[in-house]
């Protein structure tokens, strides 16, 4: 009954009050029994070890007291220590529990820096997830209304929250983060109110961001125009582009294997962006320099016209373009 008295007042009791009583009642103990057994205890190291091997339930009885006074002590903390220290360990448990609950359901805030954000959960969104992981090795963190986090991985965290509210991207540590990717509302069937709520999210990120960059998907290409205040450095037209690669594929055949090559990093070449060299003045240097290690440069940032171009300069803000696989690329950037 007494036992039940102190583990029912004992619960009650916030996690710092019963760890610091824990702390005294070990301390106090060791103590104690020092003083009462000397010769059982000859340390406080080893009146200690007894402590904490009583009050954890492990005994391993190498050391037990034998005078009457250690013997009731030992009874006072079989009663009370041991039902503290459970107590406090179920705590300890339970407040992992309690976060690794908080993390799944999105309530926990994300602290890093150059991480990707994606907001709105979909098929893409998963696909765009993936190819992250294929490509970089970065954190991403994902925000959504869901009640619990789409997917479970050690670099994903997952933000659960309306992405258009302040305190939603503070969570994700939108100043920062590298990149974000803005996908459509999969349940809003109206093209207008899809883009309406995509152009608020990103109204709501450059106010807290300016610097970073951002890419909106976009149901149809004449609402880009209503972004022109917002800065946002990418836009990715959904059904149009897939409509335009069909009809691509049925002019030409094969021609979806390409596109498919250089969207994805799965197999095959692939597109990647590298650094300009000391030793390249012109296009032209940068273009067989290039060649000669197996991969083909064909653009500087938006301009694919590299080859009528090619006694030009490079400037110093150039973002080069070049096709090649995975180990011309690691070769590539392996170069100073």
């Amino acid at each position: 009954m007494l036992f039940r008295i102190i583990l029912k007042n004992a619960i009650k009791l916030n996690n710092r009050f019963m760890l610091v009583v824990a702390f005294i009642l070990i301390l106090v103990s060791t103590l104690v029994m020092r003083f009462l057994e000397p010769e059982t205890f000859p340390t406080l190291f080893d009146s200690l070890w007894w402590v904490m091997t009583t009050v954890t339930t492990v005994g391993y009885g190498d050391y037990f007291p034998i005078t009457i006074a250690g013997r009731i002590y030992a009874m006072f903390l079989y009663i009370v220590g041991i039902g503290l220290i459970g107590v406090v360990i179920g705590k300890f448990v339970d407040g992992f529990s309690e976060i690794k609950k908080r993390k799944e359901e999105g309530k926990m805030p994300y602290q890093g820096h150059d991480h990707i954000i994606i907001i709105g959960w979909s098929q893409k969104a998963a696909y765009a997830v993936s190819e992250i992981m294929d490509s970089d090795q970065c954190e991403i963190v994902i925000i959504d209304n869901l009640a619990k986090a789409p997917i479970i991985e050690e670099n994903i965290h997952y933000i659960q929250g309306d992405a258009a509210e302040e305190a939603t991207l503070k969570k994700a540590d939108i100043m920062k983060a590298k990149a974000v990717l803005i996908f459509s509302d999969d349940a809003i069937h109206d093209a207008l109110l899809a883009d309406g709520k995509s152009l608020i999210i990103a109204s709501s990120i450059e106010r807290l961001s300016v610097d970073i960059h951002t890419t909106v998907e976009v149901m149809k290409e004449e609402h880009i125009k209503n972004f022109t205040h917002v800065q946002v450095d990418e836009f990715v037209l959904s059904h149009e582009a897939v409509s335009r690669m069909a009809v691509r594929s049925a002019f030409t055949k094969g021609i979806s294997g390409v596109y498919s090559q250089l969207l994805s990093r799965g197999h095959g070449e692939n597109l990647y962006e590298i650094g300009v060299q000391q030793e390249w003045n012109t296009y032209r240097d940068a273009f067989h320099a290039l060649l000669q290690q197996g991969a083909t440069l064909i653009a500087d940032g938006n301009r694919m016209d590299i080859n009528r171009r090619l006694d030009e300069t490079i400037p110093a803000n150039a973002k080069l373009f070049v096709i090649c696989d995975q180990a011309v690329y690691e070769g590539i950037k392996g170069v100073k």
